[in-house]
């Protein structure tokens, strides 16, 4: 006959291997590839490669990750999509973090949420110390691509999103990505014009998910007419550092175009 003292242990144990499986899997080191190609009528002849990640806050980015990435492709642009820190997280270690991205290519960020909790001043010291570019409401040119921008917003948390200051040099530019944080901001960029891509972060994904239920949806990329939409459920995680159903994960995404041939004056 089990007694109530059993039960209670062996329910004790129970949670605590659902927690240490939930801890484990938030702690996994993965990387989505995607690919898509930009249908121009032309015969594709460039590639562009980018490694995107958000969402780090508390992790740490090793040098398994890079060794991961690197061992499967060239990265042309490293995009961080936000809440590279939060609260907290000592400087020295967000230093770090910036310090490794910044060895897989050209660096470039966007505000989250939580950022600016360890002061704004010092991420900006933090990110231009390592070479990157911060993108507020601002675009620039791909390195090495020169048809393609990289938009990026501040966060809606600031209350200094300025889409019409984001998109002011999108004519400049044959083919677009944005990014900004949160990925309600999608449908304001939509209003002015049709990004080939669009990167966001910030749900986690739901971060512990019930089946189908969670607290947001889970992250996913789509790819329509060959322009895509990626919402990733993040590296990192908020609150608890546990994951259920929205595994973490980062971003290869690979493009296939053709380049564009100067007209002849």
């Amino acid at each position: 006959m089990v007694t109530v003292n059993k039960m209670v242990w062996i329910a004790l144990s129970m949670m605590s291997g659902f927690l240490a499986f939930m801890f484990m899997n938030a702690r996994q080191r993965n990387v989505i590839y995607h690919e898509m190609n930009v249908e121009t009528g032309k015969a594709v002849d460039k590639q562009l490669t980018l490694f995107f990640i958000s969402d780090i806050h508390r992790r740490k980015v090793d040098e398994k990750l890079l060794a991961k990435i690197r061992d499967t492709h060239e990265i042309d642009v490293v995009i961080i999509g936000g809440d590279l820190a939060e609260k907290g997280v000592p400087l020295a270690n967000i230093a770090k973090n910036v310090e490794h991205l910044a060895r897989l290519g050209p660096l470039f960020y966007v505000w989250g949420n939580n950022d600016r909790e360890v002061g704004e001043q010092e991420m900006r010291d933090i990110i231009t110390r390592y070479g990157g570019k911060i993108l507020d409401n601002d675009s620039v040119t791909v390195p090495g691509h020169s048809s393609w921008g990289i938009c990026g917003t501040d966060d809606p948390s600031s209350r200094n999103v300025d889409i019409d200051s984001t998109l002011r040099n999108h004519h400049q530019y044959e083919e677009m990505i944005v990014v900004t944080h949160t990925p309600a901001v999608f449908r304001k960029v939509e209003q002015f014009c049709r990004p080939r891509l669009m990167l966001a972060g910030h749900t986690h994904g739901g971060q512990i998910r019930l089946g189908k239920w969670g607290l947001q949806e889970k992250g996913e990329f789509r790819l329509h007419d060959g322009r895509a939409k990626l919402v990733s459920n993040g590296y990192g995680t908020s609150t608890l550092p546990l994951r259920l159903g929205a595994a973490p994960e980062c971003h290869v995404i690979t493009i296939n175009y053709a380049e564009s041939v100067p007209k002849e004056l």
